[in-house]
């Protein structure tokens, strides 16, 4: 099993920058593949990024390809988003994930979820 802990939530303009950190505890964190997703209020959890275990292959939603920036440090265990030039529609719950079979793009391909951090970008 691994837990992990999303950090780096707040509040910030629009066009501003966030980082989010992703701790991970327990099984060796290099095993999993790790994704990002985000659910604004009344809406759907939404896929974000996900990173293959090397960290060698990445995928984005088309919502924020070009923007955001996946990575992970295997060294330190740790998951990475970094956010530029956020919109109000950014604001949302963000979520990291884990999965030892694949680096999907759905809700449904992860098993392990951290608990969220809180994202809100004013206009």
């Amino acid at each position: 099993q691994v837990q992990l802990f999303e950090s780096g939530g707040g509040l910030v303009q629009a066009g501003g920058s966030l980082r989010l950190s992703c701790a991970a505890s327990g099984r060796t964190f290099s095993f999993y593949a790790m994704g990002w997703f985000r659910q604004a209020p009344g809406k759907q959890r939404e896929f974000i990024a996900t990173i293959r275990r090397n960290g060698g292959n990445t995928y984005y939603a088309d919502s924020v390809k070009g923007r955001f920036t996946i990575s992970r440090d295997n060294a330190k265990n740790t998951l990475y988003l970094q956010m530029n030039s956020l919109k109000p529609e950014d604001t949302a719950v963000y979520y990291c994930a884990a999965d030892l079979l694949r680096a999907g793009m759905s809700l449904r391909d992860y098993e392990y979820w951290g608990q969220g951090t809180q994202v809100t970008v004013s206009s």
